[in-house]
């Protein structure tokens, strides 16, 4: 016998906006399925009939359940990847981007990866 599934109960506001994640265009395909998935088991579907209503792997349609059901609305948005976190902050990346379209390097007609990176003075890009 499997797992019983985690039930889904959505408070006042919360369908609306699953609705509107999940019918966005320029929401991910990943979090679009997740609130449709969310939206269908908060209708009272089983993990079974989610599936071949989203086209959702099966372990797919429980992983988003579990992660609404713990972190609601927040479940949904995208996790922190594994790895090494990043070298430079969102200051350094959001400096840098302003100054491509405003200046160029020295000696080249345009920034590449490398010349980004020494302009920047303490990244290493290998």
């Amino acid at each position: 016998m499997g797992r019983t599934a985690v039930a889904i109960e959505l408070t006042v506001l919360e369908p609306q906006e699953l609705e509107s994640l999940a019918r966005a265009r320029k929401t991910g395909q990943a979090l679009a399925r997740g609130a449709r998935i969310v939206l269908a088991a908060a209708n009272g579907h089983e993990n079974k009939a989610i599936r071949d209503l989203t086209g959702a792997d099966i372990n797919m349609v429980g992983k988003w359940r579990r992660r609404f059901a713990a972190d609601r609305l927040d479940g949904l948005y995208d996790e922190p990847r594994p790895g090494t976190p990043r070298s430079i902050g969102d200051e350094e990346i959001a400096q840098t981007i302003g100054m491509t379209p405003e200046e160029t390097p020295r000696d080249a007609t345009h920034w590449s990866l490398r010349s980004m990176a020494q302009a920047g003075g303490e990244w290493n890009v290998g």
